[in-house]
């Protein structure tokens, strides 16, 4: 499935948090903290207002935005001013 977000919105696939801590030990699921790092998948039609360009690795707001399923992977849908920082490579 395709989806192309509108306005000043972008689509990130969600990256897994981790399950293992430094020392070896497991984390399930109910304990992992919610992660706040993604791929930009999509951007919306507003080019002035999104900083972002497809393949930007980014930071973004805790509760921010609306999960999607994508052929069975999470994604978000978040708006341009919920995204705090890009990530160099």
């Amino acid at each position: 499935m395709k989806l192309k977000p509108i306005g000043d919105r972008v689509l990130l696939k969600v990256e897994e948090g981790e399950t293992k801590t430094a020392g070896g030990l497991f984390i399930p699921q109910t304990a992992q903290e919610k992660t706040q790092i993604g791929k930009v998948i999509e951007i919306g039609d507003d080019k002035d207002a999104i900083k972002v360009k497809n393949g930007d690795r980014v930071m973004f707001d805790k509760y921010a935005g609306t999960s999607v399923k994508i052929d069975g992977d999470d994604h978000l849908i978040v708006k341009m001013s919920d995204i705090l920082a890009i990530i160099p490579k």
